[in-house]
């Protein structure tokens, strides 16, 4: 690993602005079908990724050596790419003042998943994915796989950034295939983490997840569709979190902000009902499991607890130091870089709603025709908000009583005008969404999340 003393020796010879940034990631990752290892990857990546600011713009290059030679050759390069910028574009840059990291960041459970053997995690991939298969004659099929990446970044600027920060991200998957009379279907559970093997398992979502995996996979079997309509329902807080991120995070990020995103020039505006806060957070401290944890972002900028919307209010959009200059804010710690050889993007971390005093019991008594939805899938979302988004499954509520299991809802309508209706907010909430990654022309892992809340939504099914 390359040193932060080292890489500030070099930047502190330098008089333009110049972020150096050393990322190391290893990724392993395994598959288990048929009672075997059905694949099995390893990678190491590893170089430092230069920004420079000279003349008021940016120069990008990037190297996989680590010696001071060839980064000061990818620092020349870098400038000599910003002059190349400077001189077809007029557009001024200049970066928000911030109290940069000088700190050293490890986190819980990167010694943990270091050390343990690649034969224990793929005995437990096998394992799983045996059990799940023997739950029940009706599965035909099942499926687990177990990825993970271990990273170690080192930031270093010439206007004080100096901190490092190491990582583990593991994350678990299982499915099942389900067969009866002509009919079948799938059904799969994920989670992911930031921490170690034994943090993963805890997860809530793993809780019974063999037996949870295979009994809904049957029931979904003789499910019926949902009939269709503006309907009273209730999201489960991994639907939240997909609402979260998908339909608003993007929206307010400051980036899409300036492309004319529909929360451009909402700041103080209503934007939900007063039950309503939604932050974006760096380092979690709700209910653990977060996998967005960073305690600083690839300027070196801490990263904090923005709050998104107060009490339905919107109060703030998601920034690098030069969008918080161009707005007149402070950064917020929201730039982040894939891989050493990518440039730092506006990005979430853990976007969340904050619960409120209701139990979810009391939110299901109170529907009297209505749905709990549940089995969060894919989804999409545009600049104005607009989102669609599918679910494996519902649960039917008839007179406060959960009554029918259904398959295959879709969502649909305008996420600031179905936050507006929402009028009960539960107690209870968790992380849901840290498995596979968030894409704005680079990967990103990101987390999401939220209590149940009770709303008005279009619900695509029968009719």
């Amino acid at each position: 690993m390359v040193d932060k003393k080292f890489l500030k020796e070099i930047v502190d010879h330098y008089d333009d602005y110049i972020e150096l940034r050393h990322h190391h990631r290893t990724s392993q990752s395994f598959n288990a079908k048929k009672g075997r290892v059905d694949s099995a990857r390893h990678g190491e990546k590893g170089g430092v990724g230069v920004r420079v600011l000279k003349n008021n713009q940016w120069g990008f290059a990037s190297t996989t050596g680590s010696s001071k030679e060839e980064i000061k050759s990818a620092i020349e390069k870098a400038l000599e790419n910003s002059t190349l910028v400077n001189s077809s574009q007029k557009k001024e840059i200049k970066l928000q003042e911030a109290n940069l990291a000088t700190t050293d960041y490890k986190s819980s459970g990167y010694d943990d998943l270091s050390s343990k053997s690649t034969e224990e995690k793929l005995s437990t991939v096998v394992d799983f994915e045996k059990k799940i298969l023997a739950e029940s004659s009706k599965i035909d099929f099942a499926s687990c796989s177990y990825s993970e990446l271990i990273e170690h970044k080192t930031i270093v600027t010439t206007d004080g950034a100096c901190a490092t920060m190491q990582i583990a991200l593991p994350e678990f998957r299982v499915g099942a295939l389900a067969k009866s009379g002509g009919e079948q279907i799938t059904h799969g559970v994920s989670a992911g983490v930031n921490g170690g093997w034994d943090c993963l398992f805890k997860h809530p979502s793993l809780d019974g997840v063999i037996q949870k995996t295979a009994k809904m996979s049957v029931d979904l079997l003789k499910a019926k569709y949902p009939d269709g309509g503006k309907k009273q329902v209730i999201l489960s807080p991994a639907v939240v979190g997909l609402l979260c991120h998908e339909a608003i995070g993007h929206t307010v990020e400051a980036d899409f902000v300036k492309a004319g995103s529909v929360a451009a020039g909402k700041i103080g505006q209503r934007v939900a009902s007063d039950l309503v806060n939604m932050s974006d957070t760096g380092m979690e401290t709700t209910s653990g499991w977060a996998v967005g944890n960073i305690p600083f972002d690839d300027e070196g900028v801490p990263t904090e607890d923005t709050a998104i919307i107060k009490n339905g209010m919107l109060n703030s959009y998601l920034h690098n130091r030069e969008t918080a200059y161009e707005f007149g804010v402070k950064p917020t710690g929201n730039s982040r870089a894939w891989i050493y050889d990518c440039e730092p993007l506006i990005r979430m971390r853990n976007t969340y709603l904050h619960p409120g005093n209701h139990k979810l019991a009391e939110m299901i008594a109170s529907i009297q025709d209505g749905y709990l939805i549940e089995g969060a899938g894919s989804g999409q979302a545009d600049a104005n908000g607009e989102f669609m988004f599918g679910c494996s499954y519902i649960w039917e509520i008839k007179n406060g009583k959960k009554v029918n299991l259904l398959r295959e809802a879709t969502l649909s309508g305008i996420a600031f005008d179905v936050l507006q209706t929402v009028d009960m907010v539960s107690e209870e909430f968790q992380w849901d969404l840290g498995s596979g990654y968030c894409g704005k022309g680079q990967p990103a892992k990101v987390d999401a999340g939220g209590p149940y809340i009770r709303c008005m939504i279009n619900v695509g099914g029968n009719a």
